[in-house]
């Protein structure tokens, strides 16, 4: 690790530059290369510094705010976020993330001049009193996001789901076979559902079964759809927009002959190493869903396109990278999606429509809508283990919430729905 903390720190408002001043996702700038010339400790701890940042920064602007008569340009407010929570929600040495901060600063000529203010505001920031910190409210999303979940949930839900966002994500893991012996092997958490929970996982590649393909990583909350799908052995079954591949590899595993469809050729060879990792089988076609006319599946997972503003636990650059101005688009294109699959599917057949977001017009809209624009269309109750009935919506489908399993550790946001064509 670098002696003095800069290089991560310096790569950390690298990171939070992109994401917030030009919309970049954080997994796409990590994708191009954004963390490759740090040594492997200083890259994980750029990683835990940009996203703790991020996941804290609602917080952080509300610590600074006394001590700026008017918020400086945005790279200058970054260096301050990340100085804030390093100092409060890291506990790292105020003199050496003060230093770190200022020679940022200083290393730009645009903002060289304001190197004084980081050190008065953050010294100041340091000095405050034992508990200042969290006495803070937790972190709120973006007003573009928080409104429209207020309208849709109510106050009282959207603080709850805003401390699971601060609270992050513990690593959860779907086992090929026998989860209560993988569980066991790596002293993880059975969950209700069936998926593993590990806390302080570590590198990922080097738990034991990861490399003899004995699971793989899996968010709790996206093993459902699978599970609701409930396939048989032999059953033809296509998972739509499938890559990275988690729930085709549930699908084969439960013994479904399966077709895997997404348009990018880099997810799908990114699926296809997954599936040889696991030696489990699927049929990959690299299509774009609306072009893709196979017929007669016996079932259908159609995991959608969407905001995945359920993920924000996970990934919290999100609200900060978005604005909300292409969900429009987004659900225009579920609709035509749900259409579309429907088509592919057998009589009688049945198909698990989900998307990973939190905004009704991504789920129960757009279930009462199909359901209105296709006769017989129908949907069944989900059964499936580890559910609430509180967690079933009006028109039949399943809620999932970020503050939901909070004894657990949370989930992601997702809706699901179990339709059955009309034979």
């Amino acid at each position: 690790m670098s002696q003095n903390g800069l290089a991560p720190r310096r790569t950390a408002h690298f990171l939070l530059e992109r994401i917030t001043g030009h919309g970049e996702l954080f997994s796409e700038l990590v994708s191009a290369g954004a963390l490759s010339s740090l040594s492997n400790e200083d890259r994980a701890r750029a990683q835990r510094i940009t996203l703790g940042t991020l996941r804290m920064l609602d917080r952080a602007d509300r610590m600074l705010k006394p001590f700026l008569q008017r918020r400086p340009p945005l790279t200058v407010q970054n260096v301050l976020r990340i100085g804030t929570v390093e100092i409060w929600e890291n506990g790292e040495a105020a003199h050496g993330v003060v230093n770190s901060c200022v020679e940022i600063v200083s290393a730009s000529r645009r903002t060289s001049s304001m190197k004084g203010l980081v050190n008065a505001v953050l010294r100041k920031i340091a000095a405050e009193r034992d508990g200042a910190w969290d006495r803070l409210p937790e972190p709120r999303l973006p007003n573009w996001l928080r409104s429209p979940l207020i309208s849709a949930w109510g106050k009282p839900t959207v603080a709850s789901i805003e401390r699971a966002h601060a609270a992050g994500a513990p690593l959860d893991i779907t086992a090929k076979a026998s989860p209560d012996l993988v569980a066991q092997k790596l002293n993880g958490v059975l969950l209700p559902n069936g998926s593993i929970r590990l806390r302080d996982a570590g590198q990922v590649t080097l738990l034991d079964g990861y490399e003899n393909g004995e699971w793989w990583v899996q968010d709790a909350a996206a093993a459902f759809p699978a599970t609701l799908l409930n396939v048989q052995l032999g059953e033809k079954v296509v998972d739509l927009c499938a890559a990275p591949g988690g729930k085709t590899m549930q699908l084969a595993a439960q013994g479904a002959v399966v077709t895997a469809v997404d348009s990018s050729q880099k997810r799908m060879t990114r699926l296809q190493e997954n599936l040889s990792r696991t030696e489990l089988e699927a049929t990959c076609v690299v299509s774009d869903l609306l072009s893709f006319n196979e017929r007669g599946f016996d079932a259908i997972l159609l995991d959608a396109p969407c905001s995945a503003t359920g993920t924000i636990r996970r990934h919290p650059d999100l609200p900060y990278a978005k604005d909300g101005s292409e969900f429009g688009s987004l659900i225009q294109q579920q609709s035509f999606m749900i259409d579309h699959a429907l088509s592919l599917l057998k009589p009688g057949g049945r198909m698990v429509y989900s998307t990973c977001s939190l905004l009704p017009d991504e789920g129960e809209v757009q279930i009462d809508e199909a359901l209105k624009r296709h006769k017989g269309l129908t949907t069944e109750a989900p059964n499936v283990a580890g559910i609430s009935s509180s967690w079933l919506s009006e028109e039949g489908g399943l809620r999932l919430r970020p503050d939901f399993w909070a004894e657990h550790g949370g989930m992601d946001g997702f809706y699901m729905a179990l339709l059955r064509k009309p034979a």
